[in-house]
């Protein structure tokens, strides 16, 4: 019952993403959905909300809002995180992509394959900060971070 059933971002405020944009979006969700762990710890002596947990993900003045209700709806937790700590390792991970999309279009696989290993060391650290960020907030593994982390590069990409 520790994971994520459903998620939805919150981009109605962004423009239109491009194909590939789009792409890395559609795979995060469904790889999120299809496997991840993601519970919410005890704070501060209150009961926890039993998962699975539908997650909202938005940035909303300039801070990554995490909305978590129960799968019936029901408010479980919201936590507003700041963007800072995330900016230099999405701006570096949309500079790799763009090199990869690129490569895919023009270079030989063994290019590709160089450009996608420097492309997967930016996104760890990605996933490294955010769950380093949601320490005391929420417990996900690092599949479930990667994910995530995906997201929120789409989302920040777009604001």
């Amino acid at each position: 019952m520790s994971r994520i059933c459903h998620i939805e971002l919150d981009d109605a405020n962004l423009p239109p993403p491009t194909p590939e944009i789009e792409q890395e979006r559609k795979v995060a969700m469904y790889d999120l959905i299809e496997q991840n762990s993601f519970a919410l710890p005890a704070r501060d002596g209150r009961a926890v909300p039993e998962g699975p947990y539908r997650v909202g993900l938005a940035i909303r003045e300039k801070r990554l809002v995490f909305d978590i209700c129960t799968e019936d709806g029901g408010p479980a937790a919201e936590f507003h995180l700041s963007l800072s700590p995330f900016r230099q390792v999405v701006k570096d991970y949309w500079a790799i992509c763009e090199s990869y999309f690129d490569a895919v279009r023009n270079m030989p696989p063994s290019q590709i394959e160089t450009i996608d290993m420097a492309r997967r060391g930016i996104h760890n650290e990605g996933a490294r900060v955010l769950e380093e960020r949601l320490e005391g907030k929420a417990e996900i593994d690092t599949a479930t971070a990667r994910r995530l982390f995906t997201l929120i590069c789409v989302l920040h990409f777009g604001g």
